[in-house]
């Protein structure tokens, strides 16, 4: 079985979702020429490529502060930057999205990113 290779970022350093794709990004190897795009998508295709394919640790130190960063408020307004938008966005998803948050039944972004991570069985999520 192969050793694990282990990247750790830090959430002191960041405090939005921009500065989380920043973060996360700068740790974990790429192509020279490859740049990912900041977004949910492209963050699934990262961890489904060459990085999800073999066993990886990955250490998320003050995951506390991503918690509360990245909670109810910045997933509303992540959601109502959506709407504002407007096309190619759906909006209607957008503010069922915002509906369940209100309700106390939608998932934040960092649960968001939580479940996005637990997708792939290559790579061990420790908050830390």
């Amino acid at each position: 079985m192969q050793k694990p290779k282990v990247y750790k970022f830090n959430a002191a350093r960041f405090d939005t979702l921009t500065g989380f794709y920043t973060a996360l990004y700068r740790v974990i190897p790429f192509l020279p020429d490859y740049k990912p795009a900041y977004n949910l998508d492209a963050l699934h295709d990262v961890l489904y490529s060459g990085f999800g394919k073999h066993p990886v640790v990955l250490i998320w130190k003050h995951a506390h502060k991503s918690r509360q960063d990245l909670g109810i408020q910045t997933t509303r307004d992540f959601y109502q930057t959506k709407i504002d938008i407007g096309k190619p966005y759906n909006i209607q998803w957008a503010n069922k999205k915002i509906n369940a948050l209100e309700n106390g039944k939608g998932e934040t972004l960092f649960e968001i990113l939580l479940d996005l991570f637990s997708d792939h069985k290559n790579i061990k999520l420790i908050l830390n």
